[in-house]
């Protein structure tokens, strides 16, 4: 790990159980220096970005997300993002993020009322975030998912907000890149699987990239995505 690998914090929130996946994927596969961040840490300035990983904190309480909100983390979190640097929210981490209005929008029951734990596809639809500036748009990757809150909802007034801001990042579609009603298993709105904040550095998404960072465990395609961290920043970002 050079000097100018950026170091990345995973926060561990009761309950979590993707903090050591993504822990693992970070340090193995993609060689950056990361440790596990306590959820009632409050000094984030040793990081450069920070990832939300998946499970269910505090067992999914009240609403998935609701109470994690609130844990002592967040308040730094909330500087760390304002400052334009780089969050990813994974699973659970991407409906905490919504809980935290950091993200727009909310993740609702699958619309079958099952948990859902397979492979999916998902289409890249913007490069303007920090974590997707090294793909292409129509870039398609193959990742797992395990969630049974996982349909994003947004109002058609927010959609379309998302959209003309290019702020939808992924969505479900076929292994060609085709969207599709059957691609989008859980349901989402406009078959969304993947949403940005405005200024691009805040991303969360439903499937898995840290589960697919090395072709022994099924595939490699997340790792395309983690390595936005080490594609340089434009200029003026």
């Amino acid at each position: 790990m050079g000097p100018d690998t950026p170091r990345v914090g995973v926060i561990s929130f009761p309950g979590s159980n993707g903090d050591h996946d993504a822990l693992n994927a970070l340090v193995a596969d993609l060689a950056v220096s990361t440790r596990l961040i306590d959820y009632r840490e409050t000094d984030l300035s040793a990081f450069d970005a920070i990832v939300l990983p998946g499970g269910f904190s505090y067992g999914d309480a009240l609403r998935c997300g609701a109470i994690a909100r609130f844990s002592p983390v967040m308040a730094p979190l909330r500087a760390f993002a304002e400052e334009g640097k780089p969050v990813l929210g994974i699973c659970n981490g991407f409906q905490i993020l919504c809980e935290a209005h950091l993200l727009p929008g909310a993740l609702l029951r699958n619309a079958t009322l099952r948990f859902h734990c397979h492979w999916t596809y998902i289409r890249i639809e913007s490069t303007d975030t920090s974590w997707t500036r090294q793909l292409t748009a129509g870039d398609v990757l193959r990742l797992p998912m395990a969630h049974g809150d996982g349909a994003y909802f947004a109002n058609d007034e927010l959609v379309a907000q998302l959209e003309e801001n290019g702020q939808i990042v992924a969505r479900y579609c076929t292994a060609d890149g085709a969207v599709s009603a059957d691609a989008n298993t859980n349901g989402s709105v406009a078959g969304i699987a993947a949403v940005a904040n405005e200024r691009g550095n805040v991303v969360g998404l439903m499937p898995h990239p840290e589960r697919a960072t090395n072709a022994l465990i099924g595939g490699a395609d997340g790792l395309r995505l983690l390595q936005g961290l080490l594609a340089p920043a434009p200029v003026g970002a």
